[in-house]
């Protein structure tokens, strides 16, 4: 089995119906509208987004937020995974009731605990929503700028790309730059190659999420390969909203061929029926890709990754190790 490494996945989005289930249980919550035979149940993007802030809302205490972020750091782990990154909301945990900060150290205690138990390395990469607003988007950047824990190390906007312009969140990127946080923006996933070109205009950051739509636009794509910018796929998360009709036609493999940086990632697993093992057995099985190929998609994401120099180091030397003795990782 490959070692693996994440670096796109919502994290309230990577609760597992067991989990969800247990929280409902918690709180008194019917969930037969949202799960049936253990799975989410979803037919457009609008009820998507009811299943996933039924569920969200399920977490509200600084212990609920530990247990969910080790619940998918050590399953993740279990799949062979050895880093993870995942985005973090300041906005839920306002919604929930918490403070940005005590949502933030509550979601650290889960890294921590999953690192105790399974050696695998974690980060969080702070996000503002397009749909909340402006304002908001700053708030979240000032947050991350500020609030010291050790495990932010990144700033991104996500949400409703069909909202907003890239050129309004250039002063939120700031704040997050220049606090020394990695930088990655979702763009060209629900709209064009646009997107992606804005996002590299305005924000310059050194990944985008998803960007597969930049397909579109062959001088774009030579941009990105020219410029060292990292892609964070999601190829199930993309056939699952039909972004592409289906694994022959997704981009992957040509976005690879023309020398851009690719990275395989889960985005919100389990409403999308994947997983970050899976997203590297579709890679596989509809891609061609062998153990070797998917080695170097990993390494790309550790390299790619919002992490001190010494554990970047260390990571990458594990899967030095794996390869040595093995002949495969």
């Amino acid at each position: 089995m490959p070692l693996k490494a994440e670096l796109h996945c919502h994290i309230e989005g990577a609760a597992s119906p067991e989990l969800v289930v247990g929280q409902a249980r918690k709180y008194g919550k019917d969930v037969s509208p949202f799960i049936k035979d253990g799975s989410f149940v979803w037919h457009d993007f609008s009820s998507f987004l009811a299943a996933y802030d039924f569920a969200s809302d399920l977490f509200r205490t600084e212990e609920d937020y530990a247990r969910l972020s080790e619940d998918y750091l050590t399953s993740l782990a279990r799949d062979g995974a050895i880093y993870s990154e995942f985005f973090t909301s300041p906005d839920h945990a306002i919604k929930a009731g918490l403070s940005p900060q005590a949502y933030t150290d509550a979601l650290g205690e889960g890294i921590l605990r999953a690192r105790a138990k399974t050696g695998i390395e974690g980060r969080m990469i702070v996000t503002g929503v397009r749909h909340v607003g402006v304002e908001a988007i700053e708030q979240a950047a000032r947050f991350a700028a500020k609030c010291g824990h050790p495990l932010v190390t990144g700033f991104g906007v996500a949400g409703d790309e069909r909202i907003g312009d890239f050129e309004d969140y250039v002063r939120a990127f700031e704040i997050a730059r220049e606090a020394g946080l990695g930088i990655t923006v979702h763009a060209g996933e629900l709209t064009g190659w646009e997107t992606v070109e804005a996002a590299l205009d305005h924000i310059r950051p050194s990944r985008i999420g998803h960007g597969v739509r930049a397909i579109e636009n062959p001088e774009l794509v030579k941009r990105i390969a020219d410029e060292g910018i990292v892609l964070e796929c999601c190829p199930g998360s993309n056939v699952a909203l039909n972004v592409f009709p289906s694994f022959a036609a997704h981009p992957f493999p040509a976005l690879k061929e023309a020398g851009c940086k690719v990275t395989l990632n889960s985005d919100d697993p389990p409403y999308f029926w994947t997983s970050l093992k899976r997203e590297y057995d579709i890679a596989a099985e509809h891609f061609g890709m062998g153990e070797k190929e998917l080695l170097k998609v990993t390494r790309t994401a550790i390299e790619a990754a919002f992490v001190d120099r010494k554990t970047k180091q260390a990571l990458l030397a594990r899967l030095d190790e794996k390869r040595a003795t093995t002949g495969r990782a």
